[in-house]
């Protein structure tokens, strides 16, 4: 063993009133949730009044986009 390696710390212990890490599979199988059997579940008629709220939606978050790109 080199002499020269690097000691690496374990990390530190989590705070005291950090909930106990679960895995998301065990998170799924005690909420019971099930896979989507289709796209169609995803659909929320009448979110938008009209199709220009619908287009000045999309327009804004287009436009978010683009500021946010280098």
């Amino acid at each position: 063993m080199s002499s020269s390696a690097e000691h690496v710390p374990p990390p530190p212990p989590p705070p005291p009133h950090a909930a106990p890490h679960v895995p998301a599979e065990e998170q799924v199988r005690q909420q019971g949730i099930q896979p989507i059997a289709s796209v169609d579940e995803l659909a929320f008629p009448g979110v938008w009044e009209s199709d220009e709220e619908l287009d000045d939606f999309l327009a804004d978050l287009y436009a978010s986009r683009r500021a946010s790109m280098p």
